[in-house]
């Protein structure tokens, strides 16, 4: 049986700013995480909440915002193992079956 999905967390403030450690914090099961605008910032490996993130992706769903990381120079650099990138149509895909959508700003 598949567990049911829950909430979809969408974080747009840089590491460093305690919103996207405020929102692990709440990942419940069956949580997925998205980064997107200034947000993207926190995927690249080897920044400063890169560890949570990895910790946090052996129990959530990962995913950042393609495009994003694109405006910001950042689509060849290397992501938190788990990270999967996705665009505008994946995220309204992940935005569609997740049952409730938290931004967290």
């Amino acid at each position: 049986m598949i567990p049911p999905l829950g909430p979809l967390h969408t974080v747009n403030r840089p590491p460093g700013a305690g919103v996207l450690e405020s929102c692990l914090a709440h990942l419940t099961e069956g949580a997925a995480l998205l980064l997107i605008e200034d947000g993207v910032y926190a995927a690249l490996a080897g920044s400063a909440v890169a560890p949570r993130l990895t910790e946090a992706g052996g129990r959530h769903a990962l995913y950042v915002l393609g495009p994003d990381l694109d405006r910001r120079g950042l689509a060849r650099r290397a992501l938190v193992p788990g990270m999967r990138v996705v665009d505008y149509q994946g995220f309204v895909a992940l935005a569609a079956n997740h049952p409730l959508v938290q931004s967290w700003v």
